[in-house]
């Protein structure tokens, strides 16, 4: 069975339009959750949320091009291109055949779905875009990409809703464990940052509504958390076969050495800590490492009550006694949730803890849960030991994905 490394990252988040500057603001503990702008959201009881800010879509598309995408498909397909060149892959005619791209979605192009139903009911039937299909559906992150880049192997969009990012991800690697591509580009990108998005989930009152205090609203893990902030953004890896990155001396951030993936099989909103339980130990066991080698992990900690004691829950059930000695943080306390991006946003970050040997914090710890008594590297990073790194992510539906990284 072939091995999987990383030799590309990108990254566009609340906290920077790219991988290097978002991950100095996480380590620096900084918020990227504001006050909405996209939109007038005075009618919602959550008015916030993790915005991406100066984003220059013409960077990477044509203005003309970018206007028939919706925002999300702008995010990923940067997020793609600046992994791909951080990779320093050059895709000829060979390789193209052999190299894909796996970028999924949660919700898609919901923004751009709004703005024309808005416009249908404003000016009829005939100011629908033509473009609104092209330009909204989850998998054209993928499809443009690989017609931008050449890229003639798999080109596929996982849809599991929050677990989209990382299920991408595992499962592009295992096209290049069993042969059907050296080269894969995967994550996932998202921007619900809309009416019926924050609607949808205030609605649910599934979100924050500290819009006082936008900055310390995401607080994964504290006894005072009311609900998670809506994010939006782009988390890409490029995954290239081991030996052909060592071959052509690319530069590695690690190794995919474990994917695990299960259902609750319980109930669409409300977790279960077995599926997690047994989806990190699946990763584990896949890894062929221990579960007390495992020294940080990036939890789905989406900062709603049930969710992270139902986390820390399924930490302590498969790690046992380990659980308390390992470092468990949420980077969601400054980037906010991206939904169908967060999988990919935090297996860069995970990739980059396990690269510098430093968890960044889960900011606004302010009294922590008594139910969730693991270390959480509350509010200010840490330098660390990190033989091995984990990555969870969790979903609506019951699903569920972990990663297990190493060093190469």
């Amino acid at each position: 069975m072939r091995r999987v490394v990383v030799t590309g990252i990108g990254m566009v988040s609340p906290l920077g339009n790219d991988a290097k500057t978002s991950w100095e603001n996480a380590l620096a503990g900084k918020s990227g959750v504001s006050k909405i702008t996209q939109f007038d959201a005075s009618a919602f009881g959550s008015q916030i949320a993790g915005e991406v800010k100066g984003f220059e879509v013409e960077k990477y598309l044509p203005a003309k091009e970018a206007r028939r995408f919706d925002r999300f498909i702008h995010f990923g397909v940067a997020a793609g291109l600046m992994a791909l060149e951080d990779s320093g892959l050059v895709i000829d005619d060979e390789l193209a055949l052999r190299a894909g791209c796996a970028i999924g979605s949660g919700i898609g192009g919901l923004p751009e779905i709004c703005r024309n139903y808005q416009m249908y009911i404003d000016r009829g039937a005939r100011r629908i875009s033509p473009f609104l299909i092209t330009g909204s559906i989850a998998n054209m992150v993928s499809g443009q990409l690989s017609i931008m880049k050449n890229l003639k192997g798999p080109s596929v969009a996982y849809s599991t809703a929050c677990t989209t990012g990382l299920h991408s991800i595992g499962e592009a690697a295992w096209m290049i464990k069993r042969g059907d591509a050296d080269v894969m580009i995967a994550g996932g990108a998202e921007s619900t940052v809309c009416v019926l998005g924050v609607g949808g989930f205030d609605s649910m009152h599934a979100l924050s509504r500290r819009n006082d205090s936008p900055e310390t609203a995401s607080r994964p893990f504290d006894k005072d958390r009311d609900g998670f902030v809506l994010g939006e953004g782009a988390g890409v890896v490029v995954l290239e076969d081991y030996e052909s990155a060592k071959k052509r001396g690319a530069a590695i951030y690690g190794e995919i050495l474990g994917y695990g993936l299960t259902a609750d099989a319980h109930h669409i909103t409300t977790p279960s800590s077995d599926g997690p339980r047994r989806c990190m130990l699946n990763a584990i066991k896949q890894a062929g490492v221990n579960p007390d080698e495992i020294d940080y992990l990036n939890a789905h900690g989406t900062s709603t009550v049930v969710g992270d004691i139902n986390e820390t829950k399924a930490i302590k059930e498969a790690f046992g006694d380990h659980a308390k000695n390992m470092v468990v943080n949420s980077t969601k306390s400054m980037t906010g949730h991206l939904l169908g991006g967060a999988g990919g946003i935090e297996t860069v970050f995970s990739l980059l803890a396990l690269k510098n040997q430093v968890s960044p914090p889960t900011i606004n710890i302010f009294e922590q849960d008594p139910e969730c008594d693991l270390d959480y590297c509350a509010n200010t990073a840490r330098d660390m030991k990190i033989r091995y790194a984990m990555k969870n992510s969790f979903g609506f539906g019951g699903t569920n994905g972990s990663l297990v990284l190493g060093s190469v």
